[in-house]
């Protein structure tokens, strides 16, 4: 059942974080005129290229969210794992069908919080969340930062 959870998670990651990506890309391509603003919908190399990029990334980036999220926020057993990415997989495609973007690592996050905590509180390394809450927050003025800098740096090239 853990591995049925776990491929209807997936699924619902692709459908989800890859659809803001393929956005993303889709408003750069008509901005630049790469793709006309008319178009119903993006270029098919967009799409295949993102779902590629994320599929890479949870390939080689993945393991350590996933050892973080499943052993150091709380220790999950098989049935805990089931759980929590069935309640994420639920959530995830809710959120599409709705068209909410969300992340799934905050979905994850807090449905892996849900299940330590119905276990006992204690169960629930907090610092470990808090921290992970943190990131989270300092992420945004981060990447406009970043942005920033780089839209700087390319008016002084260019």
């Amino acid at each position: 059942m853990q591995l049925l959870a776990a491929g209807a998670y997936s699924l619902g990651h692709g459908g989800n974080d890859a659809q803001k990506t393929i956005g993303i890309f889709w408003m750069l391509l008509t901005a630049t005129g790469y793709a006309a603003a008319g178009d119903k919908s993006p270029p098919t190399w967009t799409i295949i290229t993102c779902y590629l990029a994320i599929g890479a990334g949870t390939m080689f980036g993945g393991w350590r969210i996933v050892k973080t999220m499943g052993q150091r926020i709380t220790k999950l057993k098989p049935v805990g794992g089931f759980c929590a990415e069935a309640g994420g997989a639920v959530t995830l495609f809710l959120a599409s069908a709705l068209g909410i973007p969300v992340s799934t690592t905050h979905t994850m996050t807090g449905a892996i919080v849900g299940v330590g905590s119905v276990q006992r509180a204690s169960a629930v390394r907090w610092g470990v969340a808090e921290t992970i809450v943190w990131a989270w927050i300092l992420t945004i003025p981060a990447s406009g930062l970043v942005a920033s800098l780089a839209y700087w740096l390319s008016n002084q090239l260019f």
